[in-house]
């Protein structure tokens, strides 16, 4: 039977590292969609919105290296290199027109990918992404928490116990990619590769306080959770939608899911996907 999320492909970047991706191939001469997944999240994140866009779309979903089916990246994983990754994404499938689609840690992956890709990129759905001008990223306070819940999670996945954390998830996903998420999203491996990850992006991203990537004129539309929740406090909930709404371009829109907290593909995949379909009309 066909997979949720389509036909497997594997992509190579420049370094002759592969990269695993899905697709749906959509309607006939349909414009691209490219989705960029959380800090510890593989392509399976998207499995309840990729198949929305799939509607209208060629709908991309794919493993950074060191997440789901993608090897991991001897050169480790700072922001430049894994937005230098999604470039090479974006030159396999082809000169576009693209969407580019980033929840969390991918808003700043599709932010710089965008800026540096020859590619024809039509717009920028971020959704609850994680973004500079929220003072509290770079607080003390915030990157020990962040430390904490990486040990705390290198132990969960050593043990077998941290997919329960996710059962909210798990069982919102289609079965065939709750299977995949059963077997790939929770190993040891995923931890490294998010500390691997977290080692140099909160750096990366403060650099960009003053010189941001340049998106000229691109269309740029930010999905926020409406709800604090998923490790968000109210004051950090209204801080990063603050910030949120400071991102948005004049031809993009600030839209509010009011029923998600953070994991808004997971909550409410139809509105992602209203915003995508949007910005392609």
């Amino acid at each position: 039977m066909a997979h949720v999320q389509g036909e497997p492909e594997w992509v190579s970047a420049k370094d002759g590292r592969r990269l695993y991706a899905m697709v749906l191939r959509g309607p006939e001469n349909a414009p691209t969609v490219v989705f960029e997944a959380g800090a510890a999240a593989s392509r399976s994140s998207w499995g309840l919105v990729q198949p929305l866009v799939g509607e209208f779309a060629r709908a991309v979903v794919y493993d950074r290296s060191g997440l789901g089916r993608s090897a991991p990246d001897p050169a480790g994983r700072t922001l430049d290199r894994m937005a230098d990754d999604l470039v090479d994404v974006l030159s396999h499938f082809g000169p576009g027109p693209y969407v580019l689609v980033g929840h969390s840690a991918g808003g700043p992956i599709v932010r710089l990918a965008a800026s540096r890709t020859s590619a024809q990129v039509s717009g920028l759905v971020l959704v609850d992404p994680t973004d500079e001008a929220a003072e509290v990223l770079f607080s003390p306070r915030f990157r020990s928490l962040e430390r904490k819940l990486l040990r705390t999670g290198r132990i969960l996945a050593a043990t077998g116990l941290l997919k329960f954390l996710y059962r909210p998830m798990l069982r919102a996903a289609p079965e065939d990619v709750r299977r995949d998420l059963v077997r790939e999203g929770f190993t040891p491996q995923v931890l490294r590769t998010q500390a691997e990850q977290a080692r140099t992006f909160l750096d990366e991203l403060e650099a960009w306080r003053t010189n941001p990537p340049a998106l000229s004129g691109c269309p740029v539309t930010v999905v926020s959770g409406g709800r604090a929740g998923d490790g968000m406090n109210a004051a950090v909930r209204a801080e990063a939608n603050a910030a949120h709404a400071r991102r948005v371009s004049p031809r993009g829109r600030h839209r509010i899911a009011e029923e998600s907290g953070h994991l808004v593909p997971i909550t409410e995949p139809e509105v992602v996907a209203e915003e995508v379909r949007r910005l392609l009309s």
